[in-house]
């Protein structure tokens, strides 16, 4: 290479950044698992007096499942390894949860079944939340905090179906409800930093680990 060339390739401007191929998912993976997380915690903590208590199976199958789900696929193509399996199990989640209480929850032979049934799949999803919440604590405190409610509410929902306690399960919708309150602030957050030139931005906080 030349002198001249040399001092050409060095001064020619350096390529932008390629932008991403989509939209960032997040925000409307959360707002689905949030609206959902709220319809079903509502219900089980006893708000829906005087409604079926089911408002939320339609959108386990519409919002909180396809929505969500579409969102896990999108975080694929953005290379997003842990939006891609959060949102695509969680997603997956709301619609099995909902696919059982329309084709096996009929079928159940006692109420202590039907509740045995929801308990183990509570149970297996603490597992799958475990890891995903201490991988969580990574990226900021925001999701991490999404992640630690939902931990805490499937174990309280599980040992409640388990046991056969309205109290707990009664409980665990509490915390269900705060669980969506921080997936909803999380979901709001993303949207606020995704608005380019907008004003107010939401803070995440820094992760646990850095």
């Amino acid at each position: 290479m030349s002198v001249s060339e040399e001092r050409t390739v060095q001064s020619s401007p350096t390529p932008p950044a390629p932008a991403p191929a989509v939209a960032d998912p997040a925000p409307l993976g959360l707002a689905g698992f949030a609206l959902t997380t709220f319809l079903l915690s509502a219900a089980n903590a006893g708000w829906m007096t005087k409604a079926t208590g089911s408002a939320w199976l339609g959108y386990a199958l519409a919002y909180g499942g396809l929505a969500q789900f579409l969102a896990g696929m999108w975080e694929f193509r953005n290379r997003n390894v842990f939006g891609a399996t959060a949102f695509g199990t969680y997603g997956a989640f709301w619609i099995g949860l909902g696919l059982w209480v329309e084709l096996v929850a009929g079928h159940a032979t006692s109420a202590a079944a039907a509740n045995h049934d929801v308990a183990w799949i509570l149970l297996a999803f603490a597992i799958f939340n475990t890891y995903m919440m201490i991988l969580s604590s990574q990226l900021n405190m925001a999701v991490f905090g999404v992640f630690l409610t939902l931990e805490i509410t499937e174990i309280i929902l599980f040992i409640g179906n388990f046991t056969g306690s309205s109290g707990t399960v009664k409980f665990g919708g509490y915390v269900g409800i705060l669980t969506a309150l921080v997936a909803w602030y999380t979901s709001a957050a993303g949207v606020s930093n995704g608005i380019t030139d907008g004003k107010l931005k939401f803070p995440v906080g820094k992760p646990l680990i850095s």
